[in-house]
């Protein structure tokens, strides 16, 4: 019983290194200040969902252990979710319902991007789901540079993922590159 509870904390707080990454990752400025992703709690859900999307991702292909890291951490997003929403004024019956919505939400772009992601040299795939979610509250059509940077970040962060092994990322350790970064209007 004991080792059960060890083994279900240490992966917990595996999981915890691996959001809190992705949320480090979210968080670079490169994102907003260059490709014009929205600087809102909507734009920065997008990022995180985007980054903890290419962890799970990776974490399924690690059999039964890396399925079980990134059940914790498809937990502790929602887990921090749920904390944001509360802290944001939302009462406590609407958390549960926007919470179960945002989880949806999610789910339905880990299909799309990872079917995408499958589809390399075709671009147009990933091009919607990002247009769709990423810049999905932006009034006006995303710059062409701003989606082909941030689906060249995707892939190059989905083939270094894939080719990392898997033990650092079970043990919750996840590093990402940089942030796309345009120069002189040109990724």
């Amino acid at each position: 019983m004991f080792l059960n509870s060890r083994k279900r904390r240490d992966v917990a707080d595996a999981a915890d290194r691996l959001y809190a990454a992705a949320v480090a990752q979210a968080r670079q400025p490169g994102f907003y200040r260059d490709l014009g992703v929205p600087d809102t709690v909507d734009g920065r859900f997008e990022l995180i969902a985007l980054h903890v999307f290419l962890l799970v991702d990776r974490l399924q292909r690690d059999g039964e252990p890396g399925r079980e890291t990134a059940q914790a951490l498809f937990d502790a997003m929602f887990s921090d979710m749920d904390c944001c929403l509360r802290e944001m004024g939302v009462g406590d019956l609407g958390v549960g319902k926007k919470v179960k919505f945002m989880a949806q939400g999610f789910n339905g772009r880990c299909i799309a991007y990872a079917e995408a992601l499958r589809r390399p040299g075709n671009d147009e795939a990933m091009h919607v789901a990002l247009r769709r979610n990423v810049f999905g509250t932006v009034s006006q059509e995303p710059p062409g540079h701003a989606l082909h940077a941030l689906c060249a970040y995707l892939r190059r962060e989905a083939e270094t993922l894939a080719a990392a092994p898997g033990g650092p990322l079970l043990q919750g350790r996840a590093a990402f590159g940089a942030a796309p970064a345009l120069d002189g209007g040109r990724p």
